[in-house]
C-alpha cells in the first residue's frame, strides 16, 4: 500500500495553529444547507491533537457528512479566557453546534450555559466540561490512572523510585489521571515517586522534562516510570545512556505506536524500523484516549442536530496493550484493526509519537488515512 508520511499531518497541524476558519468543500448555496459546525481546540502541541483533529474533519468530509457538515475550525491555545470568547463568537456567528476539546473542566461553563440558552448544542471530546447542559466523549479518565498505576506496582514488586510526567495542567484528563495513579502509590509504602513534571502530552517536552530530572537522579536510582506521555522518548533515552534492552525500567504509559513497537518481541520482523523504533520486548503497559473521540463528538452533534437522542455523557472503551497482548497489524486495514491489531509498521506510521489506538466501530467513516492525513474511509 502507499505510504504516507507525517509531514503531511503536520502541515495541517501548522494551519490549525493560525487559529483560521476551516470549512468543508462546498459552494455557497450548498453551505447554506449545512449545519453550521464549529469545532474550538485548545493545547495543540502535540500528536495526540493533531491526530484527532485530522479525524474530525475526515468525519466532516465523508461522503455521509459532508453535505450536512459546514465546519469551521479554531484554536484558543492553553488560555481559557481566549477559548471563552472564541466560543461566544462562534455563538453570535450562528454556531448550530460547538465540539469542543476545553482546556478546563470548568471555566469554560457559564459560556457553554449561555451556549445551550441560545439552543447551541455543545459537546467535548476527550477532556470534559462539568456544565450539565454540555454532552461530553471520553474514555474513565481516572481508570487510566488506576490501571496503569497497579500495572506499574505489580511490575516493581510494590517498592522502588518513580519518575512521574503528567500531561497538560487544569484539564480534566490530566488531573484525573494523576489522582487515580497518586491514590494508587499511596497504598504502597515503599514506592515514592521522587520527580514530577507536566509532559505537556509531547514526546520533545516529555524528553526535556527528563532529561533536567535525570542530571540529578541518575537512572540508576530510578525503578520505573509513570508517563501520560513519553514511554518511547524514554526507553530511547535510556538506550542512549547505555542501558541494554533487556534492562529498560518498566514504563506506564500512552499509547504511541512507537512505544507499542517497543514492546513487540526482539527480534520481531518489521518494516521500516531504525534506531529506537523498533522491537525490543520493553516492559509496557500502553493504553490512550482514542483520538477518534473528536470525530465521534462531531457525528453526535449532527445526530443531535437532526433530531436524535444522544447520551449526556458517553464513555468510551479504555484500550490497553500490554507488552504480551501487542499484535502488529500489517497492513493498517480497517478488518486488521477490527480483528485487533494495535500496532502498526513504521514504514506506515514513521512518526513514533503517532497515537495508534484510532479503531472504533462507532465511527467506521474514519480509520488509518483519516488520522494520519485527515481523509475518510472510502464509503462502504
Amino acid at each position: 500500500m502507499t505510504r504516507i508520511r507525517n509531514s503531511i499531518a503536520a502541515a495541517c497541524l501548522g494551519l490549525l495553529a493560525t487559529g483560521a476558519a476551516v470549512s468543508a468543500p462546498g459552494d455557497a448555496a450548498a453551505q447554506d444547507k449545512k449545519h453550521k459546525i464549529f469545532l474550538s481546540m485548545s493545547y495543540i502541541g502535540n500528536d495526540w491533537q493533531a491526530e484527532a483533529s485530522n479525524m474530525i474533519k475526515a468525519m466532516a468530509a465523508h461522503p455521509d457528512m459532508a453535505g450536512k457538515v459546514d465546519l469551521q475550525v479554531q484554536v484558543s491555545g492553553p488560555n481559557a479566557q481566549k477559548q471563552i470568547q472564541q466560543i461566544n463568537s462562534m455563538v453570535q456567528a450562528g454556531a448550530e453546534a460547538i465540539v469542543v476539546y476545553p482546556i478546563s473542566p470548568t471555566a469554560l461553563n457559564q459560556v457553554v450555559k449561555n451556549a445551550c440558552g441560545k439552543g447551541v448544542v455543545v459537546i467535548a471530546y476527550d477532556a470534559e466540561i462539568s456544565e450539565p447542559c454540555a454532552y461530553n466523549v471520553s474514555i474513565d479518565q481516572e481508570e487510566a490512572g488506576r490501571v496503569t498505576a497497579e500495572w506499574l506496582a505489580e511490575k516493581m514488586n510494590g517498592k522502588g523510585n518513580i519518575i512521574a510526567i503528567t500531561g497538560v495542567p487544569g484539564t480534566s484528563v490530566d488531573t484525573l489521571r494523576t489522582k487515580a495513579a497518586k491514590a494508587v502509590f499511596s497504598k504502597h509504602p515503599d514506592m515514592k515517586i521522587v520527580a514530577e513534571a507536566p509532559g505537556m502530552w509531547s514526546q520533545a517536552v516529555a524528553r526535556t522534562e527528563l532529561s533536567k530530572i535525570l542530571a540529578t537522579q541518575g537512572w540508576d536510582r530510578i525503578d520505573g516510570l509513570w508517563m501520560q506521555v513519553g514511554c518511547f522518548t524514554a526507553n530511547q533515552m535510556q538506550l542512549e545512556a547505555g542501558i541494554p534492552e533487556d534492562k529498560l525500567k518498566p514504563c506506564a504509559g500512552e499509547g504511541s505506536n512507537g512505544g507499542r513497537v517497543q514492546m513487540l518481541p526482539a527480534g520481531t520482523a518489521v518494516e521500516g524500523a531504525n534506531g529506537a523504533y523498533k522491537p525490543m520486548g520493553a516492559p509496557r503497559i500502553s493504553y490512550a484516549s482514542p483520538p477518534y473521540s473528536g470525530a465521534l463528538a462531531l457525528k453526535l452533534a449532527v445526530k443531535k442536530l437532526e433530531g436524535g437522542e444522544i447520551a449526556r455523557n458517553t464513555v468510551l472503551p479504555l484500550p490497553v496493550v500490554t507488552s504480551e497482548t501487542a499484535k502488529l497489524c500489517a497492513e493498517g486495514t480497517w478488518t486488521e484493526m477490527a480483528n485487533g491489531c494495535n500496532v502498526f509498521q513504521p514504514s506506515i506510521v514513521s512518526n513514533p509519537g503517532w497515537f495508534a489506538s484510532i479503531f472504533s466501530a462507532e465511527t467506521p467513516e474514519v480509520a488509518l488515512q483519516a488520522a494520519l492525513v485527515g481523509q475518510p474511509e472510502a464509503k462502504k
